[in-house]
C-alpha cells in the first residue's frame, strides 16, 4: 500500500512534497500518493484517519494528538508576520469588537490566534477556496473584515483593501517575541515506529531537496498552477516561499516548539482548546 499524503494546493505545501512525489529523491521502497484539499477540509479530515500524512493547522493538532504525531519539519511559521485582518476602509482592530469577521475555518491557527490577541467578534466562516470568496464577502458587506491566510494575505492591497491587524506582529508583541506557528504535517500513529521514522526521514529529504533547488521548484510551481482566481506570478511566489518555505520548514527551531506550547497554554487558559492539548513530535 502506498503512503497516502493530503495537503493543500498552496505553494508552500506543494513545495514540501514535490520531490517525493516526482521521484527526485529515493523513496527507499515506499511509494506515495497525494490528495489536495483546502486547509479547513484537511483539519476536518483528521477525524477520519484515512491518510497517513496530513497537513493541518497547529491549532487543530492540539485536538488530534491521540492519533497523530507532529513531524518536526514541514512547519509554516511567521516571524513577525502571518495572517492579516483586512477591511474595506482604514480602521482599528478595536473597532471590530462585536463585528462580523470572515475567518477561513474555526479549526485554523489564524482563528485561534485572533481570538487570543483581538477583540471579541462574531466569526463568519468564509471558505478559503476560491480565494476570491473572501474578497467578495468583504465587498458585499457580508462581513465587516476578513482574516486572510496563505497567498491571499499577499494580494489584498491589489484588491483595494486595508490592513487592520498583522497577526504575527500581534502574537510576537503578546508573547515577548515568539514566532507564530501556523501549520505543520501530522503523521498517523498507526503506521508504527519503523514506518513513521522512515516516512519522516523521506519528508525531511524532500524539503531539503526543494530548498536546494529553489529556482527549479519555482518554475515547476508556476507551470503547474491551476488556481485561476489567484494572480500568482514569479515575484509573488518568491515572496510567499520566502515567508513559509524556508529554514523553519526544514526543521522546527526550539523557539517554534516553545511557541506551539505557548499557543496551547493560552488556548487552554482561554477555554478555546481542550485541557488535553499537547505537542508530541515524531522522530
Amino acid at each position: 500500500m502506498p503512503i497516502r499524503l493530503a495537503f493543500s494546493p498552496d505553494s508552500d505545501d506543494v513545495f514540501m512534497f514535490w520531490a517525493l512525489l516526482e521521484g527526485r529523491i529515493d523513496g527507499e521502497g515506499l511509494t506515495f500518493v497525494a490528495e489536495r484539499e483546502d486547509t479547513e477540509s484537511l483539519n476536518q479530515r483528521a477525524e477520519r484517519g484515512d491518510v497517513d500524512v496530513l497537513a493541518v493547522s497547529i491549532a487543530r493538532y492540539a485536538t488530534i494528538a491521540q492519533d497523530w504525531l507532529l513531524l518536526p519539519h514541514g512547519a509554516s511559521v511567521g516571524r513577525g508576520y502571518g495572517p492579516v485582518v483586512v477591511a474595506r476602509e482604514p480602521r482599528s482592530i478595536e473597532s471590530l469588537a462585536g463585528k462580523r469577521i470572515g475567518v477561513p475555518g474555526l479549526r485554523t491557527t489564524a482563528y485561534l490566534t485572533l481570538r487570543l490577541v483581538g477583540p471579541v467578534f462574531e466569526p463568519v466562516v468564509v471558505p478559503i477556496a476560491p480565494y476570491s470568496k473572501a474578497f467578495e464577502a468583504l465587498r458585499s458587506g457580508e462581513v465587516d473584515a476578513v482574516l486572510l491566510i496563505h497567498e491571499g494575505r499577499l494580494t489584498y492591497e491589489r484588491e483595494g483593501f486595508h490592513r487592520v491587524l498583522e497577526l504575527g506582529e500581534a502574537w510576537a508583541a503578546a508573547t515577548g517575541g515568539l514566532p507564530l506557528p501556523l501549520g505543520g504535517n501530522a503523521i498517523r500513529r498507526g503506521l508504527g515506529e519503523v514506518t513513521i521514522a522512515k516516512v519522516s526521514r523521506l519528508c525531511r529529504a524532500s524539503i531539503a531537496w526543494a530548498l536546494e533547488h529553489r529556482e527549479e521548484m519555482m518554475a515547476s510551481l508556476l507551470s503547474a498552477e491551476k488556481r485561476t482566481d489567484l494572480p500568482l506570478d514569479r515575484a509573488l511566489l518568491d515572496r510567499y516561499l520566502a515567508m513559509y518555505a524556508n529554514e523553519d520548514t526544514r526543521e522546527m527551531k526550539p523557539d517554534v516548539v516553545n511557541a506551539i506550547r505557548e499557543l496551547y497554554r493560552r488556548g487552554v487558559a482561554a477555554g478555546l482548546l481542550p485541557e488535553t492539548a499537547r505537542l508530541e513530535l515524531a522522530p
